[in-house]
């Protein structure tokens, strides 16, 4: 006759290991859960170990925090412009490293903040990450509560220097939130509803390739039933606005991703930031 444990052993077992391997933490994961209550980042996890990735992600989760993981640095240039709240950065990757990613965003001005995490701890590699444009810096190997309170410190230094906004401007063009107007060179220019959402959420987004997915869910209702192929159409009305008057932002379409509101017409930002990083 077989030895056959009960349910309750069954589970007492299944605890252990489930302990064991790090994916029930006990009463560490619920303090966890309990500090980080309520709170929600989006973050750009940015590794190309995939079993660190894969338990960073866990973790994250855990504090409700909506996350995205990519494993090279070229996926990386493409995503990280999007709209996120921090980005998490190992500093070596394939194709384009870590210094190179942070270098890109902070040349064109995109400010996200950026937590470096790397297996180089020499003075000098925290130096150069950090006179870069990081925000922040974690050696590995490192305790995930650490990286959670690191986080924590990148948030709320983002909302204590967080400014309220009345008017955004790219070359000759202005808009003003309060009063919704728009002028390119000194010229008013009316807009429909949703192509001023278009307008201002590509102003917050100057010089960042988007994707048509992110620029739907942006400027349009969730419940609205129309699909990308509507990002075309206002992106064509507000090239016929916008872009006759002098000194205004142009509509560049980015082959493969989207589009992007930028100041030179002829000049392929991606690509040459990708060319420029590989000769570092």
């Amino acid at each position: 006759m077989f030895f056959q444990p009960s349910c309750e052993l069954y589970g007492k077992i299944l605890m252990i290991l489930l302990a064991f391997f790090g994916i029930v933490g006990g009463k560490d994961i619920q303090t966890r859960k309990e500090r980080g209550k309520g709170a929600t980042m989006r973050i750009l996890l940015i590794e190309d170990d995939r079993r660190l990735a894969k338990r960073i992600l866990r973790v994250l989760v855990e504090e409700r925090h909506l996350v995205e993981v990519v494993h090279d640095g070229k996926s990386a240039l493409l995503q990280a412009a999007g709209d996120f709240d921090c980005l998490i950065v190992d500093i070596l990757l394939p194709g384009m490293n870590g210094i190179a990613i942070c270098r890109w965003l902070r040349e064109h001005t995109i400010t996200t903040p950026i937590l470096l995490l790397t297996a180089l701890g020499e003075v000098q590699d925290k130096v150069r990450g950090l006179d870069t444009g990081a925000d922040d810096y974690l050696t590995k190997p490192f305790a995930f509560d650490e990286l959670l309170a690191r986080l924590r410190a990148l948030e709320r230094r983002k909302t204590s220097t967080l400014q309220v906004t009345t008017h955004l401007h790219l070359g000759s063009l202005s808009l003003n939130l309060l009063t919704r107007e728009i002028q390119v060179d000194g010229v008013p220019v009316a807009l429909t509803v949703r192509e001023f959402a278009l307008l201002e959420y590509l102003l917050r987004h100057p010089h960042q390739a988007l994707t048509r997915t992110q620029i739907l869910a942006a400027v349009w209702p969730s419940d609205t039933e129309v699909n990308t192929t509507i990002v075309d159409t206002y992106i064509h009305y507000l090239r016929t606005k916008i872009e006759r008057y002098p000194g205004a932002p142009c509509l560049r379409t980015v082959r493969s991703i989207g589009y992007m509101l930028t100041l030179q017409a002829g000049e392929d930002e991606l690509p040459s930031a990708e060319r420029g990083a590989s000769t570092r």
